[in-house]
């Protein structure tokens, strides 16, 4: 039996022994599909993996023993009726900084280090700087669809998954008064540092909205607790500022 050392929260022993090679992959991408479109139930698990439900559902126990994921009840359209309610799974705050690198912790030294010497503006000078960097690199993975807003948050989804955002496009329930698709971020690489400045979340989700060119709504974060960070996307929404009328510095061009 090998023994695995992977890095979770505070009271959470991660060098019990561990699965072997393949039952680590296996972990991983149980944990990958939970953070990307969880919650998920044993049966959605085992279709995506090619496993039996009996075989997921130890890994799950395993998983669950380690305080990587926590189980929730599925809701679903009209009840269910008599019997067991659904049993679903997420990925929980152990699991979340289980897949982070041990860099979040030095990160956030860093940033707190920042704070003390040159005050809070400094931080937020530094997240805005660095939001306009991947705002930049981002733009240029976007296609130039006009006012098809969906294609762009599509596009979006695609580079922040490629950044280890575990990010993806939902439709949003036809009973809201304004026709949107939901973008949801199942990871956040930086969670430790927007746990303790938030102003890396403001200055992601101003970001999103120059992106897309609409303004966007963030309503549930990793940081507040939630199992997924979500933003609002309206599709029928007046156009705003681009990233193309956009400077640098992130400013409005008066060209």
């Amino acid at each position: 039996m090998l023994i695995t050392h992977r890095r979770g929260s505070e009271g959470t022993d991660w060098s019990k022994p561990g699965p072997n090679g393949t039952e680590t992959r296996t972990w991983d991408r149980v944990q990958q599909l939970l953070a990307e479109d969880g919650p998920l139930t044993a049966a959605d698990l085992a279709s995506r993996l090619g496993l039996t439900p009996a075989a997921v559902r130890r890994h799950l126990d395993l998983l669950a023993e380690q305080g990587a994921i926590e189980e929730r009840e599925l809701a679903t359209a009209g009840g269910r009726g008599r019997g067991r309610p659904a049993r679903a799974y997420i990925l929980s705050a152990a699991g979340h900084a289980g897949m982070d690198s041990d860099y979040a912790d030095v990160a956030t030294s860093a940033l707190r280090f920042l704070a003390e010497r040159a005050g809070t503006d400094a931080v937020g000078e530094f997240a805005r700087e660095r939001g306009a960097q991947l705002e930049r690199r981002y733009a240029t993975q976007l296609p130039s669809t006009g006012g098809d807003v969906r294609a762009r948050a599509q596009a979006l989804a695609s580079a922040l998954s490629a950044d280890g955002f575990a990010a993806s496009i939902r439709p949003v329930g036809a009973d809201l008064p304004v026709a949107g698709v939901q973008l949801c971020q199942g990871h956040c690489p930086v969670l430790h540092v927007a746990a303790e400045f938030p102003v890396f979340c403001d200055v992601e989700t101003e970001a999103f909205s120059r992106l897309l060119g609409v303004d966007v709504e963030r309503r549930t974060t990793l940081v507040r607790g939630e199992h997924v960070c979500t933003t609002f996307i309206p599709l029928d929404a007046l156009p705003i500022t681009t990233p193309s009328e956009t400077n640098n510095s992130g400013e409005r061009s008066n060209l």
